[in-house]
């Protein structure tokens, strides 16, 4: 398909589940080849039950015949999500990133898997939807990730700033957009290593599964760090691999929480400490990635994501960064007009756009890819 200009905006449903496993997001948006405004934002939590299907299929306890039944369960229930949202004009087209449940971009066998069958939201609201955007960087020898770069180079690039925008959902990845000289921002994207996913695993160990998140960061707030098991896990080599890189709960997951958990135990910490100690380790990995990889003090950062929502993680991130240099201004995106959980789903809902328009999604030097490709594969009613 040929790549087709326009100018007026077209509204598009965006729909991201991320690597946390908590609720779905949704953002109407309208939409141009340079410019994204969200209309409507929305958010549907997984029922109990399909969350513990969702973490064993990431986790790889799924058969073959849970994991077909599920990706066609989870696609019925992204779509009862995009019909009982809010009143709302009805999209002319829909980006569904789907829930990875496998992410592996070694490059001599490189795989990855969203589950979510997108025909049910075809059926449901009977307009083009695109999915599976993933594959096509990954088959053109990139990561497959980060692809929110687009959307923050849309939204957030700046003229004369160093602008650094960081997600922090299950796992955290940074997007650099250095604008300080030339007609066009500089820009870097990776992976910087966990967020959310340890302090999920851990509130739902510690909790029987009541709580599936540190709300208000109250647990970590009690605890007391244990400096050696940080240092520890900072010793991790992905830390300091080169960009482009990319992560999920392969390395920053269950094995990794049972570890932790087991060095807890051995440290006599106790289930404070340990988130504690979780939450400065995450906030410290974001700095070192900062440190060693982006060539440069940004001068802001803006955090989004879940774990922008959690006070103490915030105050490390921006301690750390602060204490590299104290110029740096650390603020939410909430702050600058978007909300924290509707980034997401909005850089899917552009990069439906671009495929729709015929128009490349990735940028080859994020993600490693050989050449710019059109991302994702079109649903049509």
């Amino acid at each position: 398909m040929s790549a087709v200009t326009s100018k007026h905006p077209t509204l598009v449903l965006g729909i991201m589940s991320g690597t946390s496993i908590d609720s779905v997001d949704y953002a109407l948006c309208a939409v141009t080849e340079t410019s994204v405004m969200l209309w409507r934002h929305w958010q549907v939590g997984f029922p109990a039950a399909l969350r513990r299907r969702l973490h064993g299929a990431a986790r790889g306890a799924a058969s073959a015949w849970e994991l077909g039944q599920l990706h066609h369960d989870l696609g019925r229930f992204y779509a009862t999500g995009a019909k009982e949202g809010p009143r709302q004009p009805r999209p002319a087209l829909v980006g569904l990133h789907g829930q990875t449940v496998f992410h592996h971009p070694d490059p001599r066998s490189p795989a990855t898997l969203q589950i979510g069958e997108p025909a049910w939201l075809v059926e449901a609201l009977r307009v083009p939807v695109v999915a599976n955007f993933r594959s096509a960087d990954l088959a053109a020898g990139g990561q497959g990730a980060p692809l929110a770069t687009q959307f923050h180079r849309v939204a957030f690039a700046c003229p004369g700033e160093f602008v650094c925008v960081n997600n922090l959902g299950g796992i955290s990845n940074v997007t650099a957009l250095d604008w300080r000289r030339g007609r066009e921002p500089r820009v870097q994207a990776f992976d910087t290593g966990p967020a959310n996913v340890l302090l999920d695993l851990a509130l739902r160990h510690f909790t029987r599964g009541r709580w599936h998140f540190d709300r208000g960061g109250a647990w970590a707030a009690r605890g007391r760090v244990a400096e050696g098991l940080v240092e520890r896990w900072l010793a991790h080599p992905f830390f300091r691999m080169r960009p482009p890189k990319s992560t999920g709960r392969e390395l920053f997951g269950e094995p990794f929480w049972r570890d932790a958990l087991a060095a807890s135990v051995r440290a006599k910490l106790t289930r404070y400490d340990l988130v504690a100690t979780l939450t400065e380790f995450t906030a410290r990995s974001v700095a070192l990635n900062y440190r060693l990889h982006l060539g440069g003090m940004p001068t802001r950062v803006i955090l989004t994501g879940g774990g922008a929502a959690n006070p103490q993680l915030l105050n490390r991130i921006a301690h750390q960064l602060r204490a590299w240099n104290g110029r740096i201004r650390v603020l939410s995106s909430d702050e600058v007009g978007w909300p924290l959980q509707a980034i997401e789903a909005a850089a899917f809902a552009l990069l439906a756009f671009y495929r729709w328009r015929g128009l490349p999604g990735n940028i080859p030097s994020t993600t490693g890819a050989r050449r710019a490709a059109m991302l994702g594969q079109l649903c049509r009613p």
